[in-house]
């Protein structure tokens, strides 16, 4: 029975339908009674074809689709603190002044190297027991390009990412840059403010009560849109707001993908959904499963990853420029690339450049 559910809530969307109408709790992109060590390898243009992707996901959307109804008005960019001024000008002030801020308060004043500085406080954060299971180390990467302006991103330890918002002239400037955001967001995330408490959760249910003329039965009942939302906020009290992005990541993954409506097809219920993936960190089997979902599209839909790629990339072009968590939109991008990987040289005059 464990092992049945365990299945049903795979990440894959698994084309072709049994008799009762619910889809096959198979690997992703495999049909018939093929085994999953043939799967990664198999043709599926001779399977009746997935659906078409759902349109991209926002936070304050997210319920909407999953849920029903739930989040609603509830704009978690908004409580991240995250950034997104009309006038770029705005953004580089804001920043500019909480890294003198955060000089200041730790290395004096003067100049700071803020690539340095993010380190040392994520360093802090692990030494002062701060739950960093891959540790304290920041990644940057850089965006392959021989001119100007060059594009940077930074990772976090808990898999925030965030990039270079202004134009650079050099790759230093954008290391430094994406730093300056990064460092913007870990600072701010600090603040008891951006702490998911009673308060805020209870903030949070009304506007989303307010936004779908919900009634307070709605929330107290997990199996409602309502309900499953308060559920999550409920049992992630006490993170952060960047911890609470991250897990989010994950559902807006399964969304993106068409994950959440297989997963409902295969009768799984909204609290079964939440528990498992609250838990389950994003990893590369999430990935490759997702990945091979695209591909069966683009057997299906000649052009469907690229479309897709063209997409995503302006979405990452928007949110970077704008100073807002990248991780969504970076996962994706990396995904369907991780799904071109999987087509090889075939559809290779549709498929987009990878180099």
């Amino acid at each position: 029975m464990e092992s049945l559910r365990h299945q049903r809530l795979q990440p894959g969307i698994g084309y072709g339908a049994s008799a009762t109408g619910t889809l096959r709790s198979l690997r992703p992109g495999v049909t018939g009674t093929l085994s999953s060590a043939q799967g990664s390898h198999v043709s599926v243009s001779a399977s009746p074809g997935p659906p078409p992707p759902p349109p991209p996901l926002q936070l304050h959307s997210l319920g909407s689709s999953f849920m029903g109804s739930g989040f609603g008005s509830v704009d978690m960019a908004a409580g991240l603190g995250l950034s997104n001024p009309t006038n770029p000008a705005v953004l580089r002030e804001a920043v500019d002044a909480v890294v003198r801020s955060f000089a200041k308060h730790t290395q004096g004043y003067g100049r700071v190297n803020v690539v340095e500085a993010l380190q040392e406080f994520w360093q802090m954060k692990q030494s002062r027991g701060a739950d960093l299971r891959n540790g304290a180390l920041v990644v940057y990467e850089m965006v392959p390009s021989n001119n100007p302006p060059y594009v940077c991103y930074v990772s976090l330890p808990g898999g925030s990412c965030f990039g270079s918002f202004q134009f650079c002239p050099t790759k230093a400037e954008a290391r430094r840059s994406a730093a300056k955001i990064a460092l913007m967001n870990s600072v701010f995330n600090e603040h008891p403010s951006r702490r998911i408490t009673d308060d805020f959760i209870e903030k949070s249910v009304c506007e989303a009560l307010a936004s779908f003329n919900g009634n307070r039965e709605e929330a107290d009942n997990p199996s409602t849109g309502i309900g499953a939302f308060r559920f999550m906020l409920e049992s992630n009290k006490g993170k952060s707001m960047l911890e609470f992005q991250e897990l989010m990541t994950v559902f807006q993954l399964l969304h993106w993908n068409g994950s959440l409506k297989a997963m409902r097809e295969r009768q799984c219920s909204r609290q079964e959904v939440l528990a498992h993936y609250s838990h389950r960190a994003l990893d590369d089997d999430m990935r490759t499963q997702m990945a091979a979902d695209w591909v069966s599209r683009e057997h299906t839909l000649s052009g469907t990853i690229n479309r897709e790629m063209a997409a995503t990339e302006r979405e990452l072009e928007e949110a970077r420029l704008a100073g807002r968590e990248l991780r969504f939109y970076k996962e994706k991008k990396d995904i369907l690339l991780m799904a071109v990987g999987q087509l090889g040289g075939s559809n290779t005059t549709t498929l987009p450049c990878t180099c």
